[in-house]
């Protein structure tokens, strides 16, 4: 979408902050249709979550000339080597607002969300525009809500959750799914293309994170249906490495598949870095969504149900294919002891 005005002014919307390239105040004649970020300088982003996923993301935004200040929200590991490659740190999520114009939050869910915005030092507490995009995976009841409250505070929230993995993360070419107002998401695009190879406008606010729930209730009904499959393949003699003889290469076959039995066969623990207990909580989150839309959803409790039992029997820190491992051993049968026929 290209933009016509005259002077940076004219674009406050996309950029406070702009440098010498910026066209001077003057006539029609004096203006040109340029993209707003081409003439002014870049952004400056904030970040907050720079966990497996948030790191990748981070990394190539300050490695792409983004202007980049980062909380740190647990460990240090990631916001220390930012740093030392010329991020800034903010002490609090309010000092982090003050010195930014976009904050980018990549966190567990909606109640570390709303702890980071709403907190007494948190986002909102800085009283000043900004514009919000939430990666985190979180409520969409929650993620309207809270984007209504904070529009009072001329504060814009989307909601840009991602599909893939950290590998894809460090790579830049992570999948997001945005939840916003067209023009606020054209604002973003510049921004999520950084570390983004594909990016999906779903609708207004609170859409994406409605996406995203569904993407990983497909998924993580994936992980229960080759879990409970391989169990019973195996009370039934089925060696793993039969049954991907058979999937492997078939119309059952998917990328989501091969991943999930790089563990089961190969027990290749960063094959798909995503817990249990994340599983868990997202599921839950469709729960909540699929009741308050009045939809009954039967095969989404079911998939909870086996997150559920995961976690409560001690689980919840393993990544998802080690689900496998969980559902066999709940039935008295092993995947790591089973050999093919023959051996």
């Amino acid at each position: 979408m290209a933009l016509r005005f005259d002077s940076c002014s004219k674009a406050e919307s996309y950029s406070k902050n702009c440098i010498d390239g910026c066209p001077p105040q003057g006539d029609e004649s004096s203006a040109r249709w340029h993209e707003p970020w081409e003439d002014c300088m870049k952004e400056r982003i904030g970040f907050i979550g720079l966990g497996s996923m948030g790191a990748g993301m981070a990394d190539n935004l300050l490695r792409k000339g983004w202007p980049l200040t980062v909380h740190v929200h647990r460990s240090r590991t990631a916001a220390d080597r930012l740093i030392a490659a010329g991020a800034t740190e903010a002490a609090s999520p309010r000092e982090l607002a003050a010195t930014c114009d976009i904050v980018i939050l990549c966190v567990t869910g909606s109640h570390e969300v709303e702890a980071l915005v709403k907190g007494q030092d948190g986002l909102a507490a800085a009283a000043k525009p900004l514009l919000i995009i939430d990666c985190s995976t979180s409520n969409p009841s929650s993620t309207t809500a809270l984007a209504a409250d904070l529009a009072q505070q001329d504060i814009t929230l989307i909601d840009a959750p991602l599909a893939r993995t950290p590998k894809e993360a460090t790579e830049g070419k992570l999948d997001v799914m945005v939840g916003g107002a067209a023009e606020i998401v054209a604002r973003a695009r510049p921004v999520l293309e950084a570390f983004t190879a594909r990016i999906v406008h779903t609708g207004p606010t609170g859409s994406g994170h409605t996406m995203k729930l569904l993407n990983n209730f497909i998924s993580m009904g994936y992980s229960a249906i080759y879990s409970e499959a391989l169990s019973l393949g195996a009370k039934a003699g089925l060696t793993p490495q039969v049954f991907n003889s058979v999937i492997s290469g078939s119309r059952m076959d998917c990328g989501f598949y091969q991943a999930f039995f790089d563990f089961v066969l190969n027990r290749n623990e960063n094959a798909q870095r995503f817990a249990i207990g994340n599983a868990l909580k997202d599921m839950t989150y469709l729960a909540s969504f699929a009741q308050a839309a009045g939809i009954a959803n039967p095969i989404g409790a079911a998939v909870r149900n086996g997150f559920a039992t995961a976690v409560t029997t001690g689980h919840g820190e393993k990544f998802v294919p080690a689900l496998s491992d969980i559902v066999a051993g709940l039935n008295g049968v092993s995947l790591v002891e089973a050999t093919s026929p023959g051996q």
